[in-house]
């Protein structure tokens, strides 16, 4: 990592904490490794993320049905899925320290790149060049580690009370597949998609919310027929780049990855990774995966309970295959940070802001009194607000400082537009408005106060 790249993480960092996004988990405990918590802007930020997502490709769409499964499953539930089995990282130990660590991180710390790697490559590679710990000390040998959070239902601790926090959103979709054809009868093609937390005993968690312990998905399982994948894999890689757009990601740093077969999940027949330009290096943002009729044939072996699908139309029985879209919430949030964050010259001085799309953006209008020692501009300011507070979310009073400082301080939390309200205001019912970006100011009817986003 370069020293500009630490620096932009560290800005982020510092920001996130200093205007109330994003906490450290458990900090006046001295903090718990990969967990965060969301301030006041920072679930407002995340909250319009996911409203978003919800409207995009649920609410919009008629041939989409809304879930929010269970976080506590039957233990059957993973070990048909694979994940008791298979939900591994390949763990290594400093031998001198007993520090944990992720082999295949290690390996590209070292210029090794570990994709397609077995455990038994990756040992080899290890001893063959030399590789040391992090902290200069051998390594011991490669061994998968199972990143599923483990505990126990009822009063007693045995093998038939052990169950999992769930490490994915998309087993609750897959066991109410045929409670949601039941209760809604729908036609291929169709969608269930659920928005969930979900849990992994990430080896080393890091780089702020990019590895988590406890991580948000929205995800979708889009039921298929099997001749229909390739068109129906082509449309959801254009709504994912049409969600990209909405978000204000920045275009030039996301790449699509096809992933070759070595590299892929057992159950996929093509993934692509939507990997975003992090400073920490290019990683995986999105997936984009064809998981065939792998998930409903498993489920459909282990329960015994039929999970075909029956089309009326033409009389036939098969077993849906499916193309899933999914994408992490804090993964977004970090990238929409990293590409909101500008700094620039207005005025004279160096400023620091927060270019957030106005769709995202926790405040979208701040409502100033231009003194906050005059009642009158003080009531006029309020009856503003509250006006508009009527017909839109985002919106704050501010008359804390300066309005120079007010300003600032609205810029570095991503408000798109700021109104003042002066003495002109009550003479001719005209406020400023301020736009973020370039900082023009304009004298605006309050009657015609509009905000497109």
């Amino acid at each position: 990592m370069t020293d500009h790249t630490e620096n932009t993480m560290e800005k982020i960092i510092s920001l996130a904490k200093r205007r109330g996004f994003i906490y450290q988990g458990s900090e006046i405990y001295g903090g718990l490794a990969g967990t965060w918590d969301y301030g006041p802007l920072g679930v407002t930020l995340k909250n319009n993320i996911k409203n978003l997502w919800w409207k995009m490709f649920v609410e919009d769409r008629e041939d989409m049905y809304g879930l929010d499964a269970a976080l506590l499953m039957n233990q059957n539930v993973w070990k048909a899925s694979g994940h008791v089995a298979g939900f591994s990282d390949p763990l290594v130990e400093d031998t001198k320290n007993q520090k944990r660590y992720r082999a295949d991180h290690v390996l590209e710390e070292n210029s090794v790149d570990p994709k397609g790697m077995t455990v038994l490559q990756m040992n080899e590679i290890i001893k063959e060049k030399g590789i040391k710990s992090p902290d200069g000390n051998p390594l011991g040998e490669v061994r998968q580690f199972n990143m599923m959070l483990k505990t126990h239902i009822g009063p007693t601790e045995d093998e038939n009370s052990v169950t999992y926090l769930r490490p994915e959103t998309a087993g609750g979709i897959f066991v109410n597949f045929k409670n949601v054809v039941d209760s809604f009868h729908p036609k291929l093609p169709f969608g269930i998609a659920q928005i969930g937390k979900a849990f992994r005993n990430e080896i080393s968690p890091g780089n702020f919310i990019f590895r988590l312990r406890e991580l948000e998905q929205m995800e979708i399982e889009y039921f298929i027929r099997p001749e229909q994948w390739q068109d129906s894999f082509e449309h959801w890689k254009q709504q994912m780049n049409k969600w990209i757009e909405a978000i204000g990601l920045t275009k030039n740093k996301v790449h699509e990855v096809e992933i070759s077969d070595k590299d892929r999940a057992h159950y996929s027949k093509r993934t692509i990774d939507f990997e975003f330009e992090y400073p920490f290096g290019q990683k995986e943002l999105y997936g984009l995966a064809y998981r065939t009729d792998y998930d409903l044939t498993k489920h459909t072996e282990a329960s015994n309970v039929d999970l075909t699908y029956y089309d009326e139309d033409t009389k036939e029985r098969f077993t849906p295959h499916v193309i899933e879209p999914s994408m992490g919430v804090d993964r977004t949030i970090l990238a929409v940070l990293l590409s909101a964050y500008t700094e620039d010259e207005l005025g004279g001085e160096t400023r620091a802001y927060l270019k957030l799309s106005p769709a995202v953006a926790p405040v979208k209008v701040a409502v100033f009194p231009l003194l906050k020692n005059k009642p009158q501009l003080v009531e006029k300011a309020r009856e503003v607000y509250m006006n508009l507070r009527k017909n839109m979310s985002g919106v704050v009073f501010d008359d804390n400082g300066n309005i120079g400082k007010r300003y600032r301080r609205q810029d570095e939390i991503g408000t798109p537009w700021c109104i003042t309200i002066d003495f002109d205001t009550l003479e001719d019912n005209t406020v400023t408005v301020r736009d973020r970006d370039s900082g023009e100011q304009k004298r605006v009817k309050i009657e015609e106060l509009t905000f497109n986003f």
